[in-house]
């Protein structure tokens, strides 16, 4: 009995006396001297910034109906502004000319025929045939006069020409046509803001070649249909373009406003990014010891960043010696 009580107080030393121990390592372990700033509750603006290329709102092909004809006349350049219905090619008349001989010997016998017809001299039917011929020429005539007068279907500037009169028209178009004002941007947007997009909705537009330069347009059309692989729909913007300064295939970036949300706001320099991952960080400190955590970020607010998850308003997050921090290091604040 007596020997079990000796080996009690000696496990019972020993212990005591590792305790002690850690204690002291403990205690001259040496403090992080950081500074700390709180998370901000506040109010952050849901402007998203999507890149894409100008287009011209409406482009045309200029193109006879038929192939193998000549051309008679060009009437346009390239860099002309031309109308909406304007004359701007003609093709050889010579089959218009003799379809609108044919045209006139039509309407001769038919004008013939009336007085004949009005004195019971032919019958309806008889009439009836001779005022078919001639609709049946007029309607040849007005067809082949279409063909030989190519009008450009829209208003727009012509970019492009590639033929000279007296050319054989074969398969390339005569003229390109491009209707620059106004011009329109087609964007892919993520669906998150799906409900948040309007047509009407007002668009700030910014080109790198006129950087002193802001252009407004305005949400004219929204495709109905998600693309399932990207998770992104497309919206078309219109952008007035009176001036001509902005140009097809110009690079823009365009800026919507989303509305705004309430965000938890932290110093950018706080948030930490874990090497060879995608995870972000940030060190709370709480009764003087730093706690490692993961965060969501949001997008940045000048020097700030908004959390989405993982901090919480007024929470102390350290700003300086980070390098130094680990989860669960002691620290000291500064200038607190």
């Amino acid at each position: 009995m007596k020997r079990v009580t000796v080996l009690l107080v000696a496990a019972a030393a020993l212990a005591g006396c590792t305790g002690k121990k850690s204690v002291e390592v403990a205690a001259g372990e040496q403090r992080v001297l950081t500074r700390v700033e709180a998370a901000q509750k506040a109010t952050v603006q849901l402007t998203e910034e999507f890149t894409s290329e100008i287009e011209p709102y409406r482009e045309n092909d200029i193109t006879p109906a038929v192939a193998g004809v000549h051309i008679d006349r060009i009437l346009v350049e390239v860099g002309d502004n031309v109308q909406k219905g304007q004359l701007v090619v003609s093709l050889d008349p010579t089959q218009y000319t003799q379809q609108l001989v044919q045209l006139k010997t039509v309407e001769d016998d038919y004008n013939r025929l009336r007085p004949v017809h009005e004195a019971g001299g032919i019958s309806d039917q008889q009439i009836e045939q001779a005022k078919a011929q001639l609709d049946v020429q007029r309607e040849v005539v007005a067809n082949l006069k279409k063909n030989i007068e190519v009008r450009s279907p829209i208003a727009g500037v012509v970019t492009a020409r590639n033929y000279e009169s007296g050319d054989l028209f074969a398969q390339q178009p005569i003229l390109h046509i491009m209707q620059i004002d106004p011009l329109k941007v087609v964007v892919n947007i993520s669906e998150q803001y799906f409900p948040y997009v309007k047509v009407g909705m007002p668009v700030d537009l910014a080109v790198d070649i006129f950087p002193d330069k802001e252009f407004r347009g305005t949400v004219s059309l929204i495709y109905p249909a998600l693309d399932p692989s990207t998770r992104t729909f497309k919206v078309e913007v219109k952008v007035p373009n009176a001036s001509r300064t902005l140009r097809p295939g110009m690079y823009a970036r365009t800026r919507f406003n989303m509305g705004h949300k309430e965000g938890v706001l932290v110093p950018d320099v706080s948030v930490q990014k874990q090497v060879g991952t995608a995870e972000r960080y940030v060190y709370v400190v709480r009764d003087s010891v730093a706690e490692r955590r993961s965060v969501e970020v949001g997008r940045q607010v000048g020097n700030r960043v908004d959390i989405l998850s993982g901090v919480a308003p007024g929470e102390r997050v350290a700003t300086t010696a980070l390098s130094k921090l680990y989860d669960g290091a002691p620290v000291e604040i500064k200038n607190e």
